[in-house]
């Protein structure tokens, strides 16, 4: 309408028959136009001063400063200006049993994993996925990413399976990625247990954990990585040297790989150091095999 009456110089009238439009409705002026300026510039001095104020603490601080408008109409004004302070609602877990601290008698009875969280030196945050053989303390699997979620943990375990075999149990905290129902759909297809260990209890899944304090310890927190490569190379490297080359003391001073030739049921060694192992055969005879 003012376009018309500006460029055309046609009547309010005349330009408003034009477009169907009421004049009373172009005319209309809201009576409510600048009436919250003042709410408006106070909730926002309130907003940058005590960013952790709710709606009633603002509400209860504006009554104690003298201005006596309606809860209603400042809360009105609160919502209009996306001011509402997004609640974290605690997740509900099912109860969980305390589980015992056993060393597995053999290769493939218990996995554990975990997860760690990091950042590049550009600020951005990735993750690891760790995958540890609790028998012989073996990394199997050190995932780097920006993000792995449920279907990706699958992709893996699925990938360590056609490698080492089936675990009959894993264990893991409650983290949203294990917990999902694609991950429990999987585990009850191929029949593996999964056990969740109580929350605010990282003791009761130990094994990951020391495994994620040395690595934190002599690679995350030792060295500045530029790109998720750099840190993804430096990862595969350290689990090598970690499962064939560093003593561990709760393996009487041998390599997870040593162990697992000396009381597992692994069959070749790539080391070229000569080893006498002691094997279980299917008739639970003493089998004495030497690697060259």
């Amino acid at each position: 309408v003012s376009h018309l009456i500006e460029q055309h110089s046609m009547s309010e009238r005349k330009a408003c028959r034009i477009l169907n439009l009421s004049r009373t409705i172009f005319n209309y002026e809201s009576s409510k136009s600048g009436k919250d300026d003042k709410v408006m510039t106070e909730l926002n001095l309130l907003a940058g001063r005590h960013p952790g104020y709710g709606f009633w603490k603002m509400y209860q601080r504006l009554r104690l400063d003298g201005y006596l408008w309606n809860h209603k109409r400042v809360h009105s004004v609160y919502t209009n200006m996306n001011l509402n302070i997004r609640r974290k609602h605690k997740r509900r877990l099912p109860s969980r049993l305390a589980l015992p601290a056993e060393t597995p008698q053999n290769p493939n009875e218990i996995w554990s994993m975990d997860f760690m969280h990091d950042v590049l030196y550009n600020g951005r945050k990735i993750k690891i996925l760790n995958i540890v053989e609790e028998f012989n303390r073996q990394a199997l699997a050190m995932e780097v990413d920006t993000s792995i979620c449920s279907s990706r943990v699958i992709e893996i375990l699925n990938r360590l399976i056609e490698k080492h075999g089936k675990p009959k149990v894993i264990k893991s905290d409650n983290g949203p990625e294990f917990i999902s129902h694609i991950m429990l759909d999987w585990c009850h297809k191929n029949r593996i247990q999964h056990q969740f260990i109580q929350p605010g209890k990282p003791t009761q899944n130990c094994f990951i954990e020391r495994f994620n304090g040395t690595f934190r310890k002599e690679i995350l927190d030792a060295y500045v990585f530029y790109s998720l490569n750099e840190l993804k190379l430096v990862t595969e490297n350290w689990m090598n040297e970690y499962n064939t080359y560093r003593p561990h003391d709760s393996l009487n001073g041998l390599t997870p790989e040593l162990y697992l030739l000396k009381y597992g049921k692994l069959s070749t060694l790539k080391s070229s150091a000569e080893f006498t192992t002691v094997q279980q055969n299917n008739n639970n005879k003493n089998v004495f095999i030497k690697f060259e």
